[in-house]
């Protein structure tokens, strides 16, 4: 006995014999991904093996000329650039950790019944990564001045005398801008992650006797593991590429030069300099960084959990 198809499922079968139909839909992100990420690495590669020479005192044309390796040796030979590389890694030891605490910890209690009015809450605290991070930098560097801050005028009020933009502080003056803008987004991301879990593997926890630190900590973080290195690894992606908090704070302090972090030191190569063959050999260098240190991290995070799962 025969059963005819509705006719939806006809149409749902009516590309059999197609193959090039699936290529048709994945065409546009093929042709924006060749054109936004593959060529302007491209343009980098090409642009970091070459060197522009002005001729005639700078009246006349602009010669080209293939200089191999060079402009590599000489970022790689720039004390001031490899010490950007030093102090974003420092910035990222602590912020990183700390900002990714303060999500999980927060993603956690919304997740439980005990925070009320949890709507809000959670708005506030996703609200200052709505913020423009140019905007976020100038907010904080108001606050960061002493003539005109009330929380250090108010610290001054009671015998404590902070200088937030002082060389031994300033970077944790941009961290803390960092955090406050992005904590909220990693939480979301989390909470998020947290929804999809079956509440029945919570309530067999309870059954067997776990309180709820340790089902928090035991089940619930488990759990999300992946969205939890996912936030982890575009954290430090973001630390590597820092850019905007300490060029934007560079205009309330002496203490933030121009070659602060990798990411400033290009743009000073390629604007101040007027270099931007060396530029692009710093550039190309930025991404093999964070090229290795992603796959770096990648790979401790699955032999973390191969040991984990071993273990069970």
């Amino acid at each position: 006995m025969s059963v005819a198809l509705p006719r939806a499922s006809r149409r749902r079968f009516s590309g059999a014999g197609r193959p090039w139909v699936p290529y048709v839909f994945i065409a546009p992100f093929v042709a924006l991904f060749l054109v936004f990420l593959v060529a302007p690495i491209l343009v980098a590669v090409v642009n970091s093996l070459y060197s522009r020479q002005s001729s005639g005192l700078g009246f006349g044309g602009t010669e080209v000329e293939f200089i191999g390796l060079d402009n590599f040796a000489r970022a790689i030979g720039d004390a001031d650039f490899l010490a950007g590389f030093g102090r974003v890694a420092l910035y990222g030891i602590v912020q990183v950790p700390v900002m990714m605490a303060l999500a999980a910890a927060l993603a956690l209690l919304f997740d439980t019944a005990l925070v009320r009015g949890r709507k809000f809450f959670q708005f506030a605290v996703f609200l200052p990564y709505a913020v423009p991070g140019v905007i976020a930098a100038l907010l904080w560097g108001f606050l960061y001045q002493p003539s005109v801050s009330p929380l250090l005028q108010a610290l001054r009020g009671i015998g404590i005398h902070a200088d937030l933009l002082a060389p031994g502080t300033v970077l944790w003056s941009v961290a803390n801008v960092s955090l406050w803008s992005y904590t909220g987004i990693n939480m979301i991301i989390l909470f998020a992650a947290l929804q999809t879990v079956p509440r029945e593997i919570y309530e067999a926890a309870k059954l067997d006797g776990a309180s709820e630190f340790r089902i928090a900590v035991g089940v619930k973080l488990p759990m999300i593991a992946p969205a939890i290195l996912l936030t982890t690894l575009s954290s430090i992606i973001g630390t590597l590429q820092l850019f905007n908090e300490p060029q934007v704070l560079q205009t309330v302090t002496a203490n933030i030069a121009s070659d602060w972090t990798p990411n400033m030191a290009i743009y000073a190569a390629s604007t101040l300099g007027k270099n931007p063959n060396l530029a692009s050999a710093m550039a190309v260098l930025l991404g093999l960084a964070t090229l290795i240190v992603s796959v770096l991290v990648l790979r401790l995070s699955n032999r973390t959990t191969k040991r984990a799962t071993d273990g069970l």
